[in-house]
């Protein structure tokens, strides 16, 4: 498995959801050794309450849990959220979920016993292109995913973390106005967000890019400037 690759995933956040202590506590070490950010839960309605709470990038879930399993769990995120990678972990006798899994658009599921093996290249084949292919902006600007660098002109446009989290979050909605509560929930995360806070992280950012890249939608939110 190429290491450089399995070295982009402290890019990423990742919600561990599994009700066997055990277990949990395996991958959750397996996790770390490569996530930099790794949150775990005891089953769906811990887990779902701390995707609320930190919005993870991946979710890797079991399904049968008590109180409340994955297929629960994930019909509740998917009412609203289609872009947070999901991955099941499904037994070989659970393929009556299979169908379940496809309808709520899952990125990816592993079969059980999970190793380190099948566990990572199940990881980057739901991640796909997001950690391979750049993202074009424009014909001289694209975010390199993987150096994790927003480059202009074939020059590196030095940004903070959440700058870069931002403009790819303007991306993953690109065509689409990305509303103050999904940049609150997304970017500020677990933090307070002022529209004072927001207007002058933007007006910072601007001020860092080349180009404008940034348009405003007057009291809703951002998107992609429309000339891109």
């Amino acid at each position: 498995m190429d290491e450089k690759i399995l070295e982009r995933f402290s890019n990423y956040s990742i919600l561990c959801v599994e009700d066997e202590a055990g277990i949990r506590k395996r991958l959750v070490n397996t996790l770390k050794y490569y996530f930099d950010d790794v949150i775990d839960a005891a089953n769906g309605e811990e887990g779902y309450e701390l995707y609320l709470e930190y919005k993870p990038d991946i979710i890797l879930s079991d399904i049968e849990m008590p109180e409340q399993n994955g297929i629960e769990m994930v019909k509740k995120i998917r009412e609203k959220d289609f872009h947070t990678i999901i991955i099941m972990v499904t037994a070989y006798s659970n393929e009556e979920y299979l169908l379940d899994l496809i309808n709520l658009n899952i990125n990816h599921y592993i079969l059980k016993p999970i190793n380190s093996e099948n566990l990572f290249s199940g990881i980057i084949k739901a991640l796909g292109e997001r950690l391979t292919s750049n993202l074009i902006f424009t014909q001289d600007c694209y975010f390199d995913v993987q150096r994790y660098e927003f480059i202009y002109q074939e020059s590196v446009v030095p940004l903070r973390k959440r700058d870069k989290e931002f403009l790819l979050l303007l991306y993953r909605y690109k065509n689409q106005i990305v509303s103050y509560e999904i940049i609150d929930e997304y970017i500020w995360k677990d933090k307070n967000m002022t529209m004072s806070a927001l207007k002058t992280f933007i007006k910072e950012l601007r001020q860092k890019l080349p180009i404008n890249l940034i348009e405003n939608i007057s009291q809703t939110g951002y998107k992609l400037n429309s000339i891109l």
